[in-house]
C-alpha cells in the first residue's frame, strides 16, 4: 500500500479508529523508518487488543526496533515478560538492547537490578539516560542512601543531560542526604547542571532544602548562582 494513503488514513485516526487487524495488516518492514513506528505506536496504545496484533507481527517480522517500541507502550503482562527475556539474548552493545531498555522503562521496578546497574555503568548516554528511567520506577522501594549510591556514576558524568536527568530522580525525595548532594551540585556542577539542582531544591521545599539555599545565597561567589538559590527561596515563601 502506498505509504501517502497510508499516513493520510492515520491523520483521520481520532475522527475514525483504526482497527488493530487493520494495523496489522498494513504494517511492513518495507515501509519508512517513521511510518513503521507511527504504524507501532498506534498499536501499542490498544493496549490489550493491540499485543496480539504486535505478537504475532514479532513472530512473522522478528523483534525490529519498532515492534519493540510497540511491546512497552502496550504496558501488557505478557509484553512484559517477553521484553525481560528479550533482554536476556541480546548483546548489551547491540542497538536493539537499547530499545528493549527504554521499552521496559515503565515496568523499572520488574527489571533485575544488575540490568539496572549495567545501565547505569554503561559508558553509552542513552543507556545511561534509559537506565535512570528504570531507576524512577524503582526509587520508591530504595532508602535514600540506596539511591545516591545506585546513582553515584550518572551524578558524576560528564555529559550534562545524563546528570540532569538524574537529578530530577533526585528531587522526588525530600531526605537531608538528598538535599546536602544537590547542593554540592549547585556549587560544583555546570551552569545548567547547578540551575537544575537549584530548581530541584526549591521543589523539594523543606526546611533542610530551605536551609541550604539560604546557606548557598550567602556562601556562593558567583553571583549569578547566589541570585538562582535567592530565587528558589522567594518561591517557598509565597503566598
Amino acid at each position: 500500500m502506498n505509504e501517502a494513503v497510508l499516513w493520510e488514513r492515520l491523520s483521520k485516526s481520532r475522527r475514525a479508529p483504526l482497527e488493530p487487524e487493520w494495523l496489522g495488516e498494513v504494517y511492513s518492514p518495507s515501509f519508512s523508518v517513521e511510518l513503521r513506528r507511527a504504524l507501532c505506536e498506534k498499536l501499542g496504545m490498544l493496549a490489550e487488543q493491540g499485543w496480539p496484533i504486535i505478537e504475532q507481527l514479532i513472530q512473522q517480522h522478528g523483534a525490529l526496533p519498532d515492534l519493540v517500541l510497540a511491546a512497552g507502550l502496550c504496558h501488557q503482562q505478557a509484553a512484559r515478560d517477553w521484553l525481560l527475556d528479550q533482554l536476556k539474548n541480546s548483546s548489551e552493545l547491540a542497538e536493539l538492547n537499547l530499545c528493549i531498555l527504554e521499552a521496559l522503562s515503565c515496568w523499572g521496578a520488574d527489571v533485575p537490578e544488575h540490568v539496572v546497574k549495567e545501565c547505569l555503568h554503561h559508558p553509552g548516554q542513552h543507556h545511561r539516560l534509559a537506565g535512570l528511567q528504570l531507576v524512577g520506577f524503582r526509587a520508591h522501594s530504595l532508602s535514600d542512601e540506596e539511591l545516591l549510591k545506585l546513582c553515584t556514576e550518572p551524578l558524576n558524568d560528564f555529559r550534562d543531560p545524563v546528570v540532569i536527568a538524574t537529578i530530577r530522580v533526585l528531587q522526588r525525595r525530600d531526605g537531608a542526604v538528598i538535599s546536602e548532594r544537590l547542593s554540592n551540585l549547585c556549587k560544583t556542577g555546570s551552569d545548567d547542571v547547578a540551575a537544575a539542582a537549584f530548581r530541584a531544591l526549591g521543589c523539594i521545599a523543606t526546611p533542610i532544602s530551605q536551609r541550604w539555599l539560604k546557606e548557598l545565597s550567602q556562601t556562593l561567589s558567583s553571583e549569578s548562582r547566589k541570585q538562582l538559590a535567592c530565587q528558589q527561596l522567594q518561591q517557598q515563601f509565597r503566598t
